[in-house]
């Protein structure tokens, strides 16, 4: 009898420790208890609209023209997410990509986006959107610190895919206008037969080799690159990042890539997309890079 009432109490406390157990959502740590709480996700709304949104960058202000530092851009914007209260995203413009969060307001259709602040170059959009295109205005934060501080952007939706196959169009104009160079010239006067010296600006000029080697898709050689001016193989060595969504900083870059109608910077950062045969063109084009030599010629714009 006696070993009866201890087997009831035992059970009595086991099940007392056992229901104490199943609600208790405490977790122990080395440093202190944290109480579990359910997260709360605010719900996404209008996915619809998630996407890139590419197109013009540019000021309307003619005093901006004349700034020889200004030059219209291509920009992206990446609409990540929506919710009720916010939107989130980021904007690819010239290298810089800077995240973004604002509202959207439903009964108009505007968006009003705002980049962190701690760039000279962040700013807030106000921009509409109707149907599957976006425009509006850009206004930077620090009026002084850029060249043009209020721009109109003007977008369309677009869907950035990598292909391999992409190449420049071959009516693509090949001239580098970033970089020109003073050169030395000589004329003889007939009249006199005396030879002067003048001072000329050129710039560099890419061949029509850049429309046949692709270093996404072929291995190249040493033979390959051998002949090919420096300029050829900055190219054919970029045409690989453009491929991949790849946002130039330098303007000289962005201007041939520019012209073509798949080129959608996405990330100032994709070497993690590379494949490894483009990996291994590009530890090739570098070194031939280095020692390469350009073609320069007079033209006027």
């Amino acid at each position: 009898m006696k070993t009866l009432k201890l087997f009831v109490i035992a059970i009595s406390v086991g099940a007392l420790v056992g229901c104490k157990k199943g609600k208790d959502t405490t977790v122990k740590s080395d440093t202190k208890s944290v109480t579990k709480k359910d997260s709360v996700v605010a719900p996404e709304i209008h996915k619809e609209f998630y996407g890139i949104y590419n197109g013009d960058f540019y000021s309307e202000n003619p005093k901006d023209w004349d700034n020889p530092n200004y030059s219209g851009q291509k920009i992206s914007l990446k609409i990540n997410r929506i919710t009720k209260d916010s939107v989130y995203g980021q904007s690819i413009v010239s290298g810089n990509q800077r995240p973004f969060r604002g509202v959207f307001n439903e009964a108009t259709n505007t968006f009003v986006l705002d980049e962190p602040g701690n760039n000279k170059s962040d700013g807030r959009f106000e921009v509409i959107l109707n149907k599957d295109s976006i425009s509006g205005n850009w206004a930077a934060y620090k009026k002084t610190a850029v060249n043009a501080p209020v721009k109109k952007l003007k977008l369309i939706k677009k869907n950035f895919v990598y292909n391999p196959n992409f190449m420049l169009n071959e009516n693509s104009e090949l001239i580098d206008w970033e970089n020109p160079k003073d050169f030395v010239e000589k004329y003889t006067d007939e009249e006199t037969g005396k030879t002067e010296s003048y001072t000329t600006s050129k710039n560099r000029i890419a061949s029509d080799e850049v429309f046949k080697i692709n270093a996404s898709k072929q291995k190249l050689t040493e033979k390959d690159l051998k002949n090919l001016r420096k300029l050829d193989m900055e190219i054919i060595k970029n045409s690989v990042f453009a491929r991949h969504g790849y946002s130039f900083k330098k303007p000289t870059y962005r201007y041939f890539f520019e012209q073509t109608d798949w080129y959608i910077p996405v990330s100032n950062n994709v070497d993690n997309e590379l494949t490894k045969i483009e990996k291994e063109n590009i530890v090739l084009l570098n070194r031939f890079i280095q020692y390469a030599e350009d073609k320069y010629d007079q033209f006027g714009r």
